[in-house]
């Protein structure tokens, strides 16, 4: 961008990308919350490669197509909605802000779109199930504490969730250096090369000091670590999950919940026909947004020999980089049934709360209706690969 042309994000209305929200977040969150939010493992190799690898395919339009009126929805796990995007589950919303998952869920009712809340969620599963109408699902970690996994899912049953969606890349926590170098924990451990952030943003320091009592309600009847005892993601992780858990627990878990089953974070084609074969709903191919495994695969690199081999069988979903419209097309091109995502709603939740949120995916929306437009598409549905071509 010309340099006569950049501005400085200090406010709602000049986000104009999912880049200004970032920014924006950037100025407002303490900097051991906005580098937890926007920081990956290691060298953060594949985080930066989650999106980059959209640059390798170019759109190719067709014109004079009649595009006066389009549709974008799509049917995802049963359920029709608006925009072939979906908000991903993440934790710990309501220390980005205050209003955490509630605005999240709002903002999604209002789009008609998908939206997932972690286990370690800091509003209840009973809560969002009876204020949200819109179409949810549990991002269910499996842990070492049987009774625990028990009641997450009695939990999500009884609020009647739409799915549930088993993340199988966590085996053990990935290295956030950015953490280790904060000192990033849920809750908030303040110490003396940290407190000073919290200090100069006296916004965040009320609203968490002052609301509610910040915890992660649908775990802390069973573990006391992330509400009462302060501890890093990572280190929750590697301590909390089951290492032992493999391809019969996740289908006895399926078989358990009995409704629309997904697994989050697939990345390889034998994994892709294994989940075929115990009979899932749906795959997210995702890399947990590079703060797993840095160095693997991003996941739009493995999209289109995934939909080869299992988009028959199930749906495909493309999860983590996207940061524009085109990005959506060229997934769905490629065969995606839909894409998630989680910091692109994230970084606006930092900025703005709801309202921040709501922009983000109006912005969203705009791209991929006049994206589709611009490429002579009425409907999602003709997005094919013949309209891309790799560089």
């Amino acid at each position: 961008m010309p340099s006569s042309l950049r501005h400085r994000v200090t406010r709602l209305s000049d986000c104009h990308k999912i880049a200004d929200f970032r920014e924006l977040a950037r100025r407002k969150l303490p900097f051991p919350v906005f580098h937890y939010i926007d920081g990956a493992a290691d060298d953060e190799a594949t985080k930066d490669r989650n999106t980059s690898a959209f640059d390798e395919v170019d759109l190719v339009p067709d014109v004079l197509a009649g595009v006066e009126h389009i549709d974008t929805s799509v049917t995802v796990l049963g359920k029709k909605t608006r925009l072939p995007l979906m908000l991903s589950p993440t934790a710990l919303q309501r220390l980005f802000h205050w209003q955490g998952e509630r605005a999240v869920a709002a903002a999604a009712e209002k789009f008609g779109l998908w939206f997932g809340i972690s286990s370690l969620a800091t509003v209840g599963i009973d809560e969002i199930g009876a204020n949200f109408s819109g179409p949810k699902m549990l991002q269910y970690y499996y842990h070492e504490d049987k009774g625990l996994n028990a009641a997450l899912l009695e939990m999500t049953k009884a609020a009647k969730f739409d799915a549930l969606t088993l993340t199988v890349d966590t085996i053990i926590g990935g290295n956030r250096e950015r953490c280790l170098r904060t000192g990033f924990t849920s809750p908030p451990r303040f110490t003396p090369a940290n407190v000073l952030s919290y200090a100069t943003k006296p916004r965040w320091a009320l609203d968490y000091l002052f609301r509610e009592r910040f915890a992660l309600p649908n775990l802390e009847k069973h573990v006391a670590a992330g509400t009462n005892v302060a501890t890093s993601i990572q280190s929750y992780f590697s301590t909390m999950l089951d290492q032992s858990m493999d391809w019969v627990a996740a289908d006895r878990l399926r078989q358990d919940w009995g409704g629309k089953f997904c697994l989050k974070g697939i990345m390889s084609v034998a994994d892709a026909r294994r989940a075929a074969e115990i009979g899932v709903d749906a795959i997210m191919i995702s890399n947990h947004g590079g703060r797993q495994l840095d160095g693997s695969r991003a996941p739009f690199d493995q999209l289109a020999e995934i939909v080869d081999a299992v988009g028959d069988k199930m749906e495909v979903i493309l999860d983590g980089g996207v940061r524009r419209g085109s990005h959506v097309l060229k997934a769905l091109s490629l065969g995606a049934t839909a894409v998630s995502g989680g910091r692109l709603y994230l970084y606006a939740l930092a900025a703005a709360g709801q309202p921040g949120v709501e922009r983000a995916l109006g912005l969203l929306e705009a791209e991929i209706v006049r994206d589709m437009k611009l490429m002579g598409k009425t409907s999602v549905d003709q997005l094919k690969r013949e309209n891309l071509r790799w560089r």
